[in-house]
């Protein structure tokens, strides 16, 4: 399926409070967009944004209506992660695994960087660390470090995946903590991915094929130089709007098929739009 009915980008935080009761930057943001126009909303908590996500699903499961999500986080880590993790080499076992030991509440309270330090623990060497890095200094958490001491290879692990090398902007899956950090959203993101999957008629790409209900993992970096260039005075808020513009667009031109046609990948999953600037930058004009 490569026509979808609705579009929704998700801009993700990993902050361990609640985003300001007034809109902001470093908050979450939905994109929406479908046939009658385009509109975005703010969530101050991540159960807010994943309760309007659920609902969404459902909504477009009963009108049996197309939908994807975009979410801007990693949804899987590099190859033998999985493995080393959780005994299966798959981005779907580490997502259950982080369900049952991410506790996030109500007010974003999480546990995000307690949670790596003991994957930390479990796939340390006698020659490197683990590989997640980057805490507050007044956590003290001597299995994650508070800056790059990890050893990959030692690890036998990569410090990036493959899609990173394309898009070499992205900041590594490891890194939780200080500018630019995606990790800790991964980990909190993931164990919605989870939960999200449950749904009927919902599928995870580029893990599954497109289905009716497809997540995927997004980067709105890509379209940067089109949200610089747009008047809204919240970044976070232009980008999640103008992606799902530009990948509800192509949809309907039934032209989304090449940004899905990517090899199967059951551990480091992969960024929509990866390799297509371009094409995303052209949707939008």
């Amino acid at each position: 399926m490569q026509r979808f009915d609705r579009v929704i980008v998700a801009d993700w935080s990993a902050s361990s409070t609640l985003s300001p009761a007034r809109p902001s930057a470093d908050a979450i943001w939905l994109g929406h967009i479908d046939a009658t126009g385009t509109q975005s909303s703010y969530h101050r908590s991540r159960a807010s944004a994943e309760a309007a996500l659920s609902q969404a699903i459902d909504s477009a499961v009963v009108k049996g209506q197309s939908l994807l999500i975009g979410c801007d986080f990693p949804m899987g880590y590099p190859t033998g992660f999985a493995a080393r993790l959780t005994g299966t080499a798959s981005a779907r076992a580490v997502w259950a695994w982080l369900a049952e030991h991410i506790e996030d509440a109500a007010d974003n309270r999480n546990n995000r960087f307690q949670v790596a330090a003991q994957i930390n623990r479990h796939c340390a060497t006698a020659a490197s660390n683990g590989p997640f890095w980057g805490r507050p200094a007044t956590l003290n958490l001597p299995a994650l470090p508070a800056t790059k001491s990890i050893n990959y290879t030692a690890l036998n692990l990569s410090e990036r995946r493959a899609v990173e090398t394309l898009v070499p902007r992205a900041q590594p899956v490891w890194k939780l903590y200080t500018t630019g950090a995606a990790g800790s959203q991964g980990l909190i993101g993931q164990p919605m991915i989870h939960r999200l999957s449950q749904h009927p008629s919902t599928a995870v790409w580029p893990f599954d094929a497109p289905a009716q209900i497809t997540l995927a993992e997004v980067y709105p970096s890509l379209i940067s130089t089109a949200v610089t260039a747009d008047p809204a005075p919240i970044k976070d808020e232009a980008q999640v709007r103008l992606l799902a513009r530009a990948l509800f667009s192509l949809s309907q031109q039934n032209r989304l098929a090449p940004l899905l046609d990517t090899p199967a990948c059951t551990e480091e999953g992969w960024i929509l739009g990866a390799g297509h600037t371009a094409t995303l930058l052209a949707a939008l004009t």
